[in-house]
C-alpha cells in the first residue's frame, strides 16, 4: 500500500524529506528547577518536580551531555523550570544536539548563538486570562513575550486553550500573527483544580472547532491540521483511547514502566524524561503521578501518531493524515528546512482536501 500512496508526487516528496532528516532519538530535559513566574496549572510545580535541584557544578552537566551523546541521543526537548535562565547550559545543548525549547518569553533567548533554535513561547489566553493564569493578576507576560519575539522566525506561540475559552482564540491568534509568529495549539489540563471554564472534563469540542477555523483562515500560520487537532482533543486514535497504556513517551530506564513497555503497544525505546538533577528520570514528559486523562500535551500526541504508521496504511487519506502530522513535527522542530517547509503548509491543506 505504501508504494501506491507514494505515487503521489507531494506525498513522495514529504516522505523522503523526512527520511533524509533521519530518525529522532529524543529525550526531554528539565534544564533548571528555577522559574521566574508561577503559572496556575503548570505540571512542573503541580507535581513537585522542582524538588530535583540543578547541580551548580558545570562538570555534572558536561558529563550528562557526554553520556547522552554516547547513548545515541540526537534530539533534546528543553523544558524546566524556565530555560532562558540558563543560557550557558542551553548553548551547550544547542551545540551538541538538535533541540527545541519551551519558554514563558519574559527573558529573550538571543539570536546570536541560537540562530536555528525552535522556540515555543507559552500563551494561555487573551491578555486578561493569560495575566490571571500566568502573571498572578499583575504581570503581563504575553505583552513582554510579544515584544521579545517580534518578527523572530525561530519563534512560534504554544497556545494553551481552556475548554470554556474558545471565544478568545481568534483574537490571540491575530495578535501572534501580527507579531510575525506562527501558532501551535495545546489544551489546558487544569491541574490546579480551578474548575468551571478551565475544567478539561467539559471537553474541547468548541475549542477544536475554533482551531480548525483558524487553520482554514490562516493556513500558512497555524501549525496544526484538523486530524491532529481531533486526535489530541478527543484522545482517540483509531481503536485506541489515550492513556498511560498507550503513551509512547515513557522513560524506558524506569522499572516502574516495565509493564507499560511489555503490554504490546509501541513506545519510543530511546526516550527518557530527565529531571533537573540531570540523573533521575520520571514516568513521562509531563507527569509522575497525574491522571493521564488530564494530559492533552501536543508533543506526546505527536509521538502517539508518529509511532503508528502501520495503522495509517489502510487508505491514502489515513496515510496523508499520518504523513502531514509527521512532517509538521519535523518542520516545527526545524529538522527539515524551515523556509521550504513553510512553503509546503499550503500544500498540506490541499492534501487534506483532495486525498
Amino acid at each position: 500500500m505504501l508504494k501506491s500512496f507514494l505515487q503521489d508526487p507531494l506525498l513522495y516528496e514529504m516522505y523522503n524529506e523526512i527520511r533524509r532528516a533521519g530518525r529522532v532519538r529524543s529525550i526531554s530535559l528539565d534544564i533548571t528547577h528555577r522559574c521566574n513566574i508561577r503559572c496556575k496549572g503548570c505540571y512542573y510545580f503541580e507535581e513537585g518536580m522542582d524538588q530535583y535541584k540543578s547541580p551548580e557544578e558545570e562538570s555534572a552537566f558536561d558529563a550528562f551531555i557526554e553520556s547522552e551523546k554516547a547513548r545515541g541521543t540526537n534530539f533534546v526537548t528543553i523544558v524546566g523550570g524556565e530555560p532562558s535562565l540558563e543560557l550557558g547550559r542551553l548553548k551547550k545543548i544547542y551545540d551538541n544536539f538538535k533541540m527545541s525549547v519551551a519558554t514563558n518569553g519574559i527573558k529573550k533567548i538571543p539570536v546570536e548563538g541560537f540562530e536555528n533554535l525552535p522556540i515555543g513561547i507559552a500563551v494561555w489566553g487573551n491578555p486578561q486570562t493569560d495575566k490571571e493564569l500566568r502573571g498572578g493578576g499583575k504581570i503581563d507576560v504575553f505583552a513582554k513575550a510579544l515584544e521579545n519575539y517580534k518578527d523572530d522566525s525561530r519563534a512560534f506561540w504554544y497556545y494553551t486553550v481552556a475548554p470554556g475559552h474558545a471565544h478568545e482564540i481568534e483574537g490571540v491568534v491575530r495578535q501572534c500573527i501580527e507579531n510575525g509568529n506562527r501558532v501551535l495549539f495545546n489544551y489546558y489540563s487544569d491541574l490546579s483544580g480551578l474548575g468551571g471554564d478551565f475544567d478539561y472534563r467539559k471537553g474541547f469540542n468548541q475549542v477544536r472547532a475554533e482551531i480548525d477555523r483558524m487553520t482554514a483562515l490562516f493556513p500558512d500560520m497555524i501549525l496544526m491540521t484538523p486530524y491532529f487537532n481531533q486526535v489530541v482533543s478527543t484522545g482517540q486514535l483509531f481503536d485506541m483511547e489515550w492513556g498511560y497504556d498507550v503513551c509512547t513517551n515513557v522513560s524506558t530506564n524506569l522499572e516502574s514502566n516495565a509493564d507499560r513497555m511489555a503490554n504490546g503497544f509501541p513506545f519510543n525505546p530511546h526516550f527518557r524524561a530527565y529531571n533537573a538533577d540531570f540523573s533521575t528520570t520520571r514516568r513521562c514528559c509531563t507527569g509522575s503521578d497525574r491522571d493521564c486523562a488530564s494530559c492533552f500535551d501536543t508533543w506526546e500526541h505527536f509521538s502517539w501518531i508518529m509511532v503508528h504508521m502501520k495503522k495509517h496504511l489502510k487508505s491514502k487519506q489515513d496515510f496523508s493524515n499520518w504523513l502531514t502530522t509527521m512532517y509538521l513535527f519535523y518542520l516545527i522542530n526545524r529538522l527539515v528546512d524551515p523556509e521550504e517547509g513553510i512553503k509546503k503548509l499550503a500544500k498540506f491543506r490541499k492534501v487534506e482536501k483532495v486525498v
